[in-house]
């Protein structure tokens, strides 16, 4: 029986967009409009997640803070807000101290083992930690090639190819594709 999907949008924060921010992708504008094409064929089913430092930093987290300093600020500072051009879209945020979003949290608004359709930033960090955590927890996911932002374009291709690996689980799909109703 096939269930209705839901559109996940990882990580749409400044922290992420801004070209001031270190972490920045070159490639965010870019996924603004499918981002939104999308929202609007998901309305209703749409979930958009915020990465927030952990505090305290645990772990190997207390190293990864220590070299990325500009990171460690409060989960309220502004670095963190959802981009503007996001705003608008009706959707519950889900905010987590890990790259991968796919947790209780997530799965409490989706159920544990939905069909996900995937975009946000970045490919090669957040959208894949969250891709294949999901995967091993039973989830269907499509990710939205053109719907993702990398940290660069040459780590996006790396990512999608790794995530490429994992079919049935996993497919690549573009927006064009998913609107047309090919989900893979």
């Amino acid at each position: 029986m096939a269930r209705d999907p839901w559109l996940l949008v990882i990580d749409p924060q400044h922290i992420f967009a801004s070209p001031d921010s270190p972490w920045g992708s070159p490639m965010f504008a870019g996924i603004l409009d499918p981002v939104h094409r999308l929202a609007e064929r998901y309305a209703g089913r749409t979930v958009l997640t915020r990465w927030v430092a952990p505090d305290p930093a645990r772990g190997s987290w207390g190293p990864y803070l220590e070299a990325w300093p500009f990171a460690r600020v409060p989960a309220e500072d502004r670095l963190y807000d959802l981009v503007d051009e996001v705003r608008d879209i009706d959707a519950p945020v889900v905010t987590a101290t890990t790259f991968g979003k796919w947790g209780a949290d997530l799965a409490a608004i989706t159920g544990p083992t939905p069909h996900l359709v995937v975009a946000g930033v970045s490919t090669d960090c957040c959208v894949v930690s969250t891709a294949l955590a999901a995967a091993d927890a039973g989830a269907t996911l499509t990710v939205v090639t053109d719907a993702c932002a990398g940290s660069t374009p040459d780590n996006h291709q790396a990512a999608l190819d790794v995530m490429a690996l994992y079919p049935p689980q996993i497919t690549l799909a573009t927006t064009a594709e998913v609107l047309a109703g090919v989900l893979g």
